[in-house]
């Protein structure tokens, strides 16, 4: 480097030679420094990224604007949406008592009781139900939910859906209550998970089958970030609907059924080969 005519460095940043990999991920490698700091518009990007994290969390759901994007929909078929709260009260007490985002609050439960029969036990039974939860990060489920479930959707035909219920402050566990309310056989929750420096925008999904309160994450099988720069949408449902056909042939769901979707393209080793030396 070279000082110019006013006595500044040229180019005060020092390149890492890992850069050139940065093409190959949104991870924070080969910054680069200036001096003994990072440089200036690495900061102010890394500032940047933290400030959009924290909106996630912060940004409320619209939730009467998706529940009409859903209605509108003509490759999502539902009977409904419903729109139900958990017994936090408020996004600050949602974040502090995680306990509280995991059930229903008493009139959203008597609601769907109501509205759904069950209270009489002479409600319909659903092969699946589906229930959509804010989470951590409102923005991956107000971006991702609508196209994801018009990819998913249309490849279940043999599944009936039951109506579909919109969670704002909730939590995974709630899924189970809302799936026992609905008489679902299995349910899918979509949820927006904790944003990260690079991913803000994160959907998860987790499947459960026969869903009911008390459960634990055991029972569940998890898909993730879900959302175009991750895992795309044609991906995710291939991996649901093996995962979902696999829990209605084999009646169960969690760390006893395997996701096998990428058996085919994994190079299996023969059992009298080492790889090592092969």
């Amino acid at each position: 480097m070279k000082n110019n005519s006013t006595g500044f460095v040229d180019n005060p940043v020092v390149e890492n030679p890992w850069r050139r990999l940065r093409e190959f991920t949104d991870a924070r490698i080969g910054l680069g420094r200036a001096g003994v700091s990072l440089p200036t518009k690495e900061l102010l990007e890394f500032q940047l990224s933290h400030a959009r994290a924290r909106d996630a969390v912060h940004f409320p759901l619209d939730a009467n604007a998706l529940t009409q994007a859903l209605k509108d929909s003509e490759r999502i078929p539902t009977d409904g949406v419903y729109q139900v709260n958990s017994r936090a009260e408020n996004r600050t007490v949602y974040l502090q008592r995680p306990d509280l985002g995991r059930r229903l609050s008493e009139s959203c439960r008597e609601k769907l009781q109501h509205d759904l029969g069950s209270d009489q036990n002479v409600s319909r039974e659903y092969d699946l139900g589906v229930v959509v939860v804010d989470g951590l990060s409102s923005l991956a489920v107000q971006q991702n939910v609508v196209p994801f479930l018009e990819t998913l959707l249309p490849q279940l035909p043999s599944f009936s859906l039951a109506p579909i219920t919109l969670v704002q402050q909730g939590r995974v566990a709630i899924g189970d209550e809302v799936g026992e309310l609905l008489n679902a056989r299995c349910v899918i929750v979509l949820i927006g998970e904790r944003p990260g420096l690079s991913s803000p925008d994160s959907l998860g999904l987790y499947l459960t089958y026969q869903p009911h309160v008390g459960l634990t994450d055991a029972a569940r099988n998890c898909i993730s970030n879900i959302r175009p720069a991750g895992l795309s949408y044609i991906e995710a449902a291939r991996r649901a609907k093996y995962l979902l056909e696999e829990s209605r042939h084999l009646k169960l769901s969690g760390v006893n059924l395997k996701d096998r979707t990428q058996d085919d393209v994994v190079e299996t080793v023969s059992a009298n080969k080492n790889f090592l030396i092969s």
